[in-house]
């Protein structure tokens, strides 16, 4: 890997409140990480080549906490059904088709591609149950030069026999033998546990889960709190847990030792929260997905204030779209809707604090990511918003508003990760 300076106007975030902008300033990249901005090139750093941005907006690459791979083909679909129902009808039948490679093949391609050509540098994703299909999705992703963690999805109860593995200990056995398999072949892709959600997971299939978490050291993403309907469901199947949360921890599966995501947390309750807080649980809040499967809006603001970690999600095919640009924008527009028709106590998220929770917020799950400071691999994204039409000149952080609700794919210029260009 090549070490460089980039020039030209960075954007980041010092806190969920305050945006970091400098402009004209050169950020020494060295091995891949960070060495800060400056305003002048430093002695030591000025042998190193100079790529200059000009006045293009330089943003910390973006991290999607909570995205489907094998729904990325019907998005836009079935948005007048309730989650369970959507389920039913369009995620179990489109996800029976990856038992046949080729398709499989075909689909993460595209899905692929577009993440890409997105904002997004970073990301964790499920895929289905089939390990085969599990591991060229992986394949097509360690090539692509992003870094994510990839789940094989498990699932034994309450699902299709399309889809339903077909006991707990087949289940268990098929993804230690991914993980071993994946281990093996990946630098850049990493396995992540990925039980669906309680109402698909036998107890004996968690327990199973726990005793590969142990012996593995891997993570774990799932979902919670989602909507009424699924919150009910999980009350009746696990009575003896005092919320959905307590599910995932009698089986130690809800972070503490090991890093742990749980997608949406639209409804939960205080105690639910407080193990969240205690465990260090990642929220990734996916507001499109809420809002199209009719599931609510959670309060992010105070989780914010709670000092939880908060990341954001595209959550597609519950969203439509992979761009995180459009997320921060739907998360904002949420977020007022929420404040002036339900509970003005919890304040509107901001455009700062929306751009903490695609950057800084998501990118902690990874380590240290989704800033320019000392220490932080460098994942930008160099946006080019000169087609964005405005008759006089703006200020950088009027240009980057206006890109989070105007600017697509085409206004990338350069995307980073790590330190090398993917495109």
């Amino acid at each position: 890997m090549k070490d460089f300076i980039i020039k030209g106007c960075f954007l980041d975030s010092e806190s969920p409140e305050k945006l970091r902008i400098v402009e004209a300033g050169y950020l020494p990249v060295v091995g891949g990480v960070c060495r800060g901005i400056f305003p002048v090139i430093p002695e030591q750093f000025q042998p190193l080549p100079v790529t200059d941005c000009g006045d293009k907006l330089i943003l910390p690459g973006m991290s999607d906490l909570h995205v489907h791979a094998p729904q990325f083909a019907f998005r836009g679909l079935g948005m007048d059904m309730e989650l369970l129902d959507w389920l039913n009808s369009y995620t179990f039948p489109e996800e029976a088709k990856y038992s046949d490679p080729a398709y499989a093949e075909k689909a993460y391609a595209g899905f692929v591609d577009s993440l890409v050509h997105s904002t997004t540098t970073r990301a964790a994703i499920f895929a289905t149950v089939h390990p085969a299909a599990t591991l060229g999705l992986m394949a097509q992703l360690e090539q692509s030069g992003l870094r994510s963690y990839v789940g094989k999805v498990n699932m034994d109860r309450n699902c299709p026999d399309t889809v339903r593995e077909p006991d707990a200990k087949t289940a268990v056995r098929e993804t230690e033998r991914w993980i071993c398999d994946a281990g093996s072949r990946f630098h850049h892709t990493k396995p992540i546990l990925t039980p669906r959600f309680i109402p698909t997971c036998s107890d004996a299939l968690m327990a199973g889960l726990k005793d590969l978490q142990r012996k593995y050291s891997l993570p774990v993403q799932s979902h919670l709190s989602e909507n009424f309907g699924e919150i009910a469901w999980v009350r009746e199947l696990s009575p003896a847990s005092g919320c959905y949360g307590e599910a995932y921890q009698r089986f130690g599966l809800f972070g503490g030792d090991h890093p742990c995501i749980m997608a949406h947390c639209v409804h939960s309750t205080d105690r639910e929260l407080e193990l969240i807080r205690q465990n260090g649980v990642f929220i990734a809040h996916s507001p499109e997905s809420n809002m199209n499967l009719a599931s609510g809006v959670a309060p992010v603001s105070r989780y914010l204030e709670l000092g939880l970690n908060v990341g954001l999600a595209t959550d597609v095919a519950g969203g439509s779209s992979l761009s995180l640009l459009r997320a921060m924008m739907h998360a904002i527009q949420a977020s007022k809707l929420r404040w002036r028709l339900l509970d003005d106590s919890i304040r509107p998220l901001s455009l700062e604090q929306a751009f903490y929770l695609a950057t800084v917020g998501g990118g902690a799950f990874f380590g240290k990511v989704g800033r320019f400071a000392e220490g932080y691999d460098f994942d930008a994204v160099v946006l080019d918003d000169s087609s964005l039409f405005h008759p006089q000149p703006l200020d950088p952080r009027s240009r980057l508003e206006r890109a989070v609700y105007l600017a697509d794919d085409r206004h990338i210029a350069a995307k980073y990760v790590a330190g090398k260009k993917i495109f």
